[in-house]
């Protein structure tokens, strides 16, 4: 029961006379009427939690009110998204006239359904908190997401948006094509001879991603996948700054937690990293006017060949699941701590089984085993492994060698290897359960503790 002595009972009341829940509600499939029920009803939630305490200041009893209060609203939310999703989707898209990125698509629902999904005002006011004293309104989006995702149609159309080039893209492109050469900040691209070099680069958090890579590195991936100069793309780690590695390059060190314990990476981040620009490592650019469902071979891709020197960490091995061709560093190693940082890995749950197998996934995924690339394990997501010193001699050799028998029947073979172990259908399905799962994670107290007991996230400087 709602502790009625914490909160006016009139509103509570009320606002429990207005849940939509019984089968008169939804007699005839009335979406008019039930988008003004529900409406409402998430309206008087609003008002109750914000009779309560911010949450760092709520006392046991207030912490109860408002979990309870959250629950149900999220539960009459997953009732309506299970009736009215591919509605709410035929509308904020205009009958799948326009891609809405998922960014602009929780935006558009937030406006034209209240209550549905937090709205900017809302995010904003959660943005500048520890991430232990956020209110977790972002939950809303993953479970919106999810059911989007979810359907066939909604979902393929969603994922179908976000291979599209990003907007910003374009003003870059035509400057690429002319000079080869583009500093996005947080990654460069440059053409060298018949490949295009993607540099990851965060060198103060050993190329970490975090809020300030993301946008940077899905641009340079739609240059270098759009680049009509160039038959492949080569990924790889510039050098960093700590004391420990400085001068040296690394792959990257996955997500950066530091930032995440600060709250400084939004739950939308890890959607929009996995269907942007990790899917178009996989499935390449698509064109708006063709499903990229690979049957038909109608996207822009190119074969990447990652470079794993000193570590590929959590997202940076995740990557090494959608390349074409993996080159390592004799002396690098491997890791998917998810279990440590308290989150879903991402797809590599749905890819590195392929790769290993499932015992040895789920010992990389859930018990932190470490793969050194120059192990017979390390091998099976390795393709070659070289002297540390020899790994710019060693790119050229590969390059050369994957592109001296032309960029057709390398793409060709892209498309066949991936219809047969990852269709977009399947992609997509997959990524119904990740938007849900991950949201929670995000906001669980386990993440949090996680954080400091193997991180010691309280104690490091931002």
């Amino acid at each position: 029961m709602l502790p009625l002595g914490l909160l006016p009972p009139e509103t509570v009341e009320a606002w429990q006379s207005a849940e939509p829940d019984s089968a008169a509600d939804f007699a005839g499939g009335d979406f008019a009427g039930d988008c003004r029920r529900y409406a409402a009803y998430w309206k008087l939630a609003r008002e109750l939690l914000g009779g309560l305490p911010a949450k760092p200041v709520r006392n046991d009893e207030q912490a109860h009110a408002a979990e309870t209060i959250r629950e149900k609203a999220r539960a009459a939310r997953q009732r309506f998204l299970e009736r009215h999703v591919a509605s709410v989707y035929e509308k904020l898209t205009q009958n799948y006239s326009r891609f809405l990125r998922v960014e602009n698509l929780v935006q558009a629902a937030a406006d034209a359904f209240p209550g549905l999904v937090p709205t900017a005002d809302q995010i904003a006011e959660d943005a500048g908190r520890l991430q232990r004293d956020k209110e977790g309104v972002e939950i809303d989006q993953g479970i919106f997401l999810s059911h989007v995702l979810g359907e066939m149609r909604p979902g393929t159309h969603l994922c179908h948006a976000m291979l599209l080039p990003r907007a910003d893209t374009a003003p870059y492109l035509e400057k690429f094509i002319a000079d080869g050469f583009v500093d996005l900040g947080a990654v460069t691209v440059e053409r060298r001879g018949d490949a295009v070099h993607v540099t990851l680069k965060n060198p103060r958090y050993l190329n970490a991603e975090d809020q300030t890579t993301i946008d940077a590195t899905e641009i340079g991936i739609d240059l270098a996948t759009l680049d009509p100069r160039s038959n492949i793309a080569v990924l790889r780690g510039g050098e960093v700054e700590h004391v420990k590695y400085r001068g040296r390059r690394i792959l990257g060190s996955g997500i950066n937690l530091t930032h995440l314990y600060r709250g400084k990476i939004p739950f939308l981040w890890f959607i929009q990293r996995e269907l942007g620009f990790v899917h178009k490592f996989m499935r390449g650019v698509a064109r708006t006017d063709a499903l990229p469902d690979d049957v038909h071979g109608t996207g822009i891709e190119k074969p990447w060949i990652a470079v794993v020197e000193s570590f590929a960490i959590g997202g940076h091995c995740q990557i090494l699941l959608t390349q074409d061709y993996v080159l390592a560093a004799n002396d690098a190693f491997m890791t998917l701590p998810a279990r440590k940082e308290g989150i879903v890995p991402g797809a590599s749950n749905l890819r590195l089984h392929r790769f290993v197998g499932d015992r040895l996934a789920r010992q990389l995924v859930q018990y932190e085993r470490k793969l050194l690339c120059d192990s017979p394990e390390g091998r099976l997501i390795c393709d070659e492994v070289v002297e540390a010193g020899e790994m710019d001699a060693a790119i050229e050799r590969v390059v050369r060698s994957l592109t001296n028998s032309g960029a057709v029947g390398a793409i060709g073979n892209r498309r066949a290897f991936r219809v047969a172990v990852e269709s977009l259908d399947l992609f997509r399905r997959y990524m119904a359960v990740y938007a849900r799962e991950q949201a929670y994670c995000h906001f669980s107290p386990a993440l949090i503790a996680n954080l400091e007991r193997y991180w010691n996230a309280q104690n490091r400087a931002d």
